[in-house]
């Protein structure tokens, strides 16, 4: 391969990228970006590598979520709570029902850029560039809003940081103490036939809790006030990233120090691309996802160049297929993967493959095809002689109507309540716990 530098992909074929108008201020902003500190550390992504190597051993499991496109907006005290919360008790759940370890990773504070399926968008014969995310321009439909501003990019460098210091300032104050699970919201469970079951696991974990903290007294006390707790989002903007990408004292390599766990989507997966020649030249963990579309060879290849020297950890390939797709797709990509003698990460995306639209022309997926995919998954790995290490969800812990189903039996009807998603609709808190609560009895249950 040819010599990789932080800006090498600038000669590679560059999909998603916005047009800035001004290269001037592009240039300024850019500048900006590189001279301020790290959002992440490397001993960090160290650490998160050293905890995936253990997933794709079998010795622990992946929970990654949160929102499927970030909002400024949303950089506040009650939203950033509310999604550590739900992600920690929905590995509360997890670890009971896997029986290891949880591996935790947000979709969180760098999650500001989605990838678009047009460049332009049309309404009433108007014709503005599409809405990329906070990172790139601004939802509202005119002309300044539509434009991209590449300050932005400072901007959602400064709300990554602010959310990262919040989240850190959390886990130390306690906030994380999982002996205290008090604050558990069941209310749901009433509407589901499986209420007794879930309100019996949630009692379990309290007991189990109760009872390490008695034989462990003060020892085990830090343990268990304190989580390890990781970031991730898409590798999409690309000069977003670069200019945080950096030698570290003491550590061979480049990091991108803008968060623990980038990803290459399905969009910009091309094997001559610039995002994987980016990301091939960094020592963070690296995630790609993998859908319907991807054929052995292209995956082989992809693993090749991301990770010729085979270092533990190193991959997390996140499959996203749709319910129907799982078990006509995926079997054929994990004998590839086998064949070849690697170990990496297998997590699940049930959400992407499973989006439709309702007659409001509303986006939404549906509780039942989301645990359908996750549950066919595990049958799939099962049958292959791998294991589903993880599970990856677009969710947020807030009282959001963005997905049909659950407990609460949520229809397209009800999605105008309370939809906020400027791009693709999540699960929401009672979603998200439930989901956890399910996928730990099938865990349990082998």
């Amino acid at each position: 391969m040819s010599p990789w530098s932080p800006e090498s992909w600038r000669e590679r074929e560059a999909l998603q990228q916005p047009t800035y108008p001004d290269g001037e201020a592009l240039h300024a902003a850019l500048t900006e970006l590189g001279r301020l500190p790290p959002l992440v550390t490397s001993w960090e992504i160290e650490s998160l590598r050293e905890r995936l190597a253990g997933v794709a051993r079998g010795e622990a499991f992946l929970l990654q979520g949160g929102d499927c496109a970030e909002s400024f907006d949303d950089c506040t005290p009650n939203s950033i709570t509310s999604k550590l919360k739900i992600l920690l008790q929905m590995s509360l759940v997890l670890v009971h029902g896997a029986r290891k370890p949880v591996v935790r990773v947000g979709r969180i504070a760098g999650q500001y850029a989605k990838p678009r399926s047009s460049d332009l968008e049309v309404r009433d014969e108007k014709t503005l560039p599409s809405y990329r995310g906070d990172l790139v321009n601004r939802s509202p439909f005119t002309d300044d809003d539509r434009r991209p501003d590449p300050w932005l990019l400072v901007k959602g460098y400064e709300r990554a940081s602010l959310t990262l210091n919040f989240i850190r300032a959390l886990a130390d104050g306690g906030f994380a103490d999982i002996r205290h699970p008090e604050y558990w919201d069941l209310e749901f469970a009433k509407h589901s036939e499986l209420s007794t079951q879930y309100e019996a696991v949630v009692a379990q974990i309290r007991e189990s809790l109760e009872f390490m903290e008695v034989i462990g007294g003060n020892d085990l006390a830090p343990s268990l006030r304190r989580v390890a707790f990781y970031t991730s989002h898409e590798a999409l903007a690309l000069a977003y990233e670069t200019a945080q990408t950096r030698r570290v004292p003491n550590r061979d390599g480049f990091y991108n120090l803008s968060t623990h766990m980038p990803w290459i989507g399905m969009r910009t997966a091309q094997v001559e691309g610039a995002h994987v020649e980016f990301c091939r030249g960094i020592s963070n963990p690296i995630g790609i996802k993998i859908g319907p579309a991807m054929d052995d060879a292209w995956l082989v290849e992809l693993l090749d160049r991301v990770d010729p020297e085979r270092v533990p950890g190193r991959v997390t390939l996140i499959h996203r297929m749709g319910a129907g797709q799982v078990e006509s797709k995926l079997p054929g990509l994990i004998s590839a993967v086998q064949n070849v003698g690697r170990e990496v990460v297998w997590c699940c995306d049930p959400m992407h493959g499973n989006t439709e639209t309702t007659q409001a022309g509303l986006k939404t997926r549906r509780f039942d095809l989301i645990l359908e995919e996750i549950e066919r998954s595990l049958d799939v790995h099962n049958a292959s002689g791998t294991r589903l290490g993880g599970v990856h969800f677009e969710m947020t812990g807030e009282d959001v109507t963005e997905c049909t189903g659950g407990a609460r039996g949520l229809a397209d009807a009800d999605l105008s309540r309370a939809y906020r998603s400027r791009v693709d609709p999540r699960l929401n808190y009672e979603q998200a716990l439930e989901m956890a609560l399910r996928i730990a009895t099938r865990l349990r249950a082998g």
